[in-house]
Formats: C-alpha cells, sequence, structure tokens
C-alpha cells in the first residue's frame, strides 16, 4: 500500500510542495473510508481536518436562510476542498457529503497552517491550490450567467469524455440526476427538459447511460472549451492575481438560474 505522502503527490497544492514538508504533513494525517450519503463536516463548524479525496464522488452544499439547501459543487478524486476556511480557521462556508464510496485523507488541520506560516514557499503552494478552486468557481458562475440549462448540461456531458479527440462517446452518468440539476442551477423538469432538447445536437439517453453522437457539435452548441490537461507544475498554474481578480469582477447580481 502506498504511504500518505505518496498519495498527496498527485493533489494541487500538495504536489508543489517540498519532500521534508509533504512528509511533515503526511505524519499529521490519516486514511479515511466512507460510505455513500456519510457526512464529512457541517456548514457552519470549524475545520479540524483538510480533506483530500483519492477515491469516490463527494457533494458540497449550502444551505439559504429559509433552510433550504442546494449541491454547489461535485468534486471527483485527487482533490482537496475548502483549504481556505482551514488556513483561515475560520467556520465552514458548506457541507460536505459523500455521493459515492470514498477513499479520503484527513490532514491535521493546525500542522497546514503551522507549514503556511513558516515556510513561504508551502504559503505559495497553497495559494495556487486556493486559486484553482476558485477558477472551477468562477467557471461555474460564468455558466450560470451566460449560458441556458441545455448548454451547461451539454457542457457537463462533454467533461464526462475522457478521450480529447474522440467524436463519439458512451459513458454513464457518475451522479443522480437528482443531485445533477440542482448543480446545473435548474429545477428537475428543466433538466429533463434540457435533455430533450440536447437530442438535436446528437445526445441519446438510456436512463443514466449516455450516447453522444456527434461530440463536436455538441461542443459548438454548448460553446464548450476543451479541458486542459492536468499539469501539476507551478509554471503551469494560473496567476493568483488574475485568478481572484476575475472572481471579484463576476460578483454582480445573483446568478439567473434557467
Amino acid at each position: 500500500m502506498q504511504s500518505i505522502e505518496t498519495m498527496l503527490r498527485g493533489v494541487p497544492g500538495f504536489a508543489q510542495l517540498d519532500g521534508e514538508s509533504r512528509q511533515f504533513l503526511a505524519d499529521t494525517a490519516e486514511l479515511a473510508e466512507a460510505e455513500a450519503g456519510d457526512e464529512l463536516f457541517r456548514e457552519g463548524a470549524l475545520p479540524e481536518s483538510l480533506y483530500v479525496l483519492l477515491d469516490g464522488r463527494v457533494m458540497l452544499t449550502g444551505t439559504a436562510a429559509d433552510a433550504s439547501s442546494t449541491v454547489i459543487d461535485i468534486l471527483e478524486p485527487a482533490n482537496s476542498f475548502v483549504l481556505a476556511n482551514v488556513l483561515t480557521d475560520e467556520p465552514y462556508l458548506m457541507g460536505a457529503h459523500t455521493v459515492a464510496a470514498s477513499q479520503l485523507v484527513r490532514v491535521d488541520a493546525e500542522a497546514m497552517r503551522t507549514l503556511v506560516a513558516s515556510r513561504p514557499s508551502a504559503a505559495m503552494a497553497m495559494m495556487r491550490a486556493m486559486s484553482a478552486e476558485l477558477s472551477n468557481m468562477t467557471r461555474q458562475v460564468v455558466d450560470l450567467k451566460v449560458r441556458i440549462a441545455a448548454q451547461r448540461l451539454g457542457t457537463y456531458l462533454l467533461s464526462q469524455v475522457k478521450e480529447p479527440a474522440a467524436t463519439k462517446a458512451d459513458f454513464r452518468l457518475p451522479v443522480p440526476k437528482g443531485l445533477l440539476a440542482p448543480w446545473l442551477g435548474c429545477r428537475a423538469e428543466n433538466l429533463s427538459r434540457a435533455f430533450m432538447a440536447l437530442r438535436a445536437y446528437g445526445v441519446e439517453t438510456h436512463g443514466s447511460r449516455v450516447l453522444l453522437h456527434d461530440v463536436a457539435r455538441l461542443r459548438a452548441y454548448a460553446g464548450a472549451i476543451r479541458p486542459m490537461q492536468a499539469d501539476n507544475s507551478a509554471d503551469a498554474q494560473p496567476p493568483v492575481e488574475k485568478v481572484f481578480g476575475d472572481a471579484f469582477r463576476l460578483r454582480v447580481k445573483r446568478p439567473h438560474r434557467g
């Protein structure tokens, strides 16, 4: 079995740490197994650990003043989450539950803060990891503001195509449609209509199975950008200042839900 330090090498932020720093965090960490539907933490709780998802899926949820909740994000492996709350020792702004059986690493929050406070290179590595989280959120806000539900759904379906040069695809939805709708910012009935609208662009569904008969046509309709290849090198990361600037410019009004 791999050591925790080895497991962390492929995770943004941790990948940019030197071996000594990564081992320092690994020594404070523990592996955790979770079943589908397990609560990892509640919104408003103070962080005790930074969670790193190694296998499975985790959804982040937010609660409104009327106690209604929605899905903010659904995370796939090789991601840490709510890093900013851990580093600032502030309450979680969202809750987290597993969508499927998952394996995680829990890194001690105090150790994270100690390392960042003592090593500028570690602080910059974590800043870049936070900028990546913010960049993903920024893209979601842009989608909510400028695309209709069918286009947002098309973009999501295209994200499930793992082969960049593929012209067709056949896969199963990794999350239930009941979670997919709020994540895409629409109601269940809107999601059903969106799937129907995408038939004209070569999308065929059979329950959770999805067939894309014309990836290029769907991409042209959704306005989707081909996903960039993952690169954990420091030079490949977007400038922190640019990502934060983009996010603040988008904080204008509440996203329109279609």
